[in-house]
C-alpha cells in the first residue's frame, strides 16, 4: 500500500486533474484507491461530482471523526473536501501533534486500500505538511513554464525538512509536466533543464494541453470516463504505467 501525495505550492500546474485522473487510472488497472480532497477549494470533490458534501474531511481533522468514505466508482472512493477547510490550518494550529492528525485519521483504513492520494492545497501550511507526514511518496506536476521551474528548489527543500523533522521515510517519487505545448522552444528548454538537475526523478510522459481534461472535471467525470480516445487520456494512462513502474 502506498500514500502519495499530489502537491504544489503553486496553483493552476494541474494537481486536481492529475490527482483525479491518476486515480482513475490506477482504479481501472484493478486498484483500489482512496482519493482525500483537503483544500478548500473542494476543486477535486466537484471534479468527480459531488456538490456540497454535509460531512467531510473538515469533520475529521476538527472533531477526530471518522473519515467520510464516499464511493465514486468501482475501485474508487473519495474523503471530500468543503470551504470550511479555509478555517482548519487555524483551528488545529495549538493542537498537539497538529502535524499527525491526517496519519492517524487514515490509520485505521490503509488496509483497505492499494494507493490513497492526497491532493493537497496550492499551499504549504499545516494541511500540506499533514499529507507529506502521511504520505510515503511525493508527486510534483509541474507547468512546462519558467516560473513553474523556478519554485522547484523551494518545494524541494520543503519536502526535506519534513524528512528529516517529522517524516524520515518521505521520498520524492517523481516530476512530472504537465500542460505541455512540445512545440514550444521554451517549454523544451525547461524540460532539459529540469531532467539535467533531477534526472530519474523526471517522468518520461508529459501531459498534452487537452481542452477535454478540463471538459471532463466540469461533467464530474474523469477523463477515461468522458474521453477515453483523447489525448488526455492516452498521456494519463501512459503516467500510470510510469508511476506503477517507478514506484514498485
Amino acid at each position: 500500500m502506498k500514500t502519495i501525495s499530489i502537491m504544489n505550492h503553486k496553483g493552476g500546474t494541474g494537481k486536481t486533474t492529475s490527482s483525479i485522473n491518476i486515480g482513475a487510472g490506477l482504479a481501472r488497472k484493478g486498484h483500489k484507491v482512496l482519493l482525500v480532497d483537503i483544500d478548500s477549494q473542494a476543486n477535486l470533490t466537484e471534479g468527480l461530482g459531488i456538490g456540497e458534501a454535509e460531512v467531510s474531511v473538515y469533520d475529521s481533522i476538527r472533531e477526530n471523526k471518522k473519515l467520510p468514505i464516499l464511493n465514486i466508482s468501482d475501485n474508487l472512493d473519495l474523503v471530500p473536501a468543503s470551504i470550511d477547510l479555509l478555517g482548519a490550518e487555524m483551528e488545529i494550529v495549538s493542537k498537539i501533534g497538529r502535524e499527525q492528525i491526517l496519519t492517524k485519521l487514515l490509520k485505521p483504513i490503509r488496509a483497505e486500500y492499494d494507493y490513497i492520494i492526497i491532493d493537497c492545497p496550492p499551499s504549504v501550511g499545516l494541511l500540506t505538511v499533514n499529507a507529506m507526514v502521511a504520505s510515503d511518496t511525493i508527486l510534483l506536476p509541474l507547468q512546462g513554464e519558467y516560473f513553474a521551474y523556478k519554485g522547484v528548489d523551494r518545494l524541494l527543500g520543503i519536502v526535506k525538512e519534513v524528512r528529516e523533522n517529522l517524516n524520515d521515510t518521505l521520498d520524492i517519487g517523481g516530476v512530472f509536466i504537465t500542460q505541455i505545448n512540445p512545440n514550444r522552444i521554451l517549454t523544451k528548454t525547461i524540460v532539459e533543464k529540469l531532467i539535467e538537475d533531477l534526472q530519474e526523478k523526471v517522468f518520461d510522459t508529459k501531459i498534452r494541453i487537452n481542452v477535454a481534461l478540463a471538459e471532463a472535471q466540469l461533467q464530474g467525470q474523469s477523463i477515461f470516463d468522458y474521453a477515453p480516445e483523447s489525448n488526455g487520456a492516452k498521456d494519463y494512462e501512459k503516467l500510470v504505467d510510469e508511476i506503477l513502474s517507478k514506484l514498485n
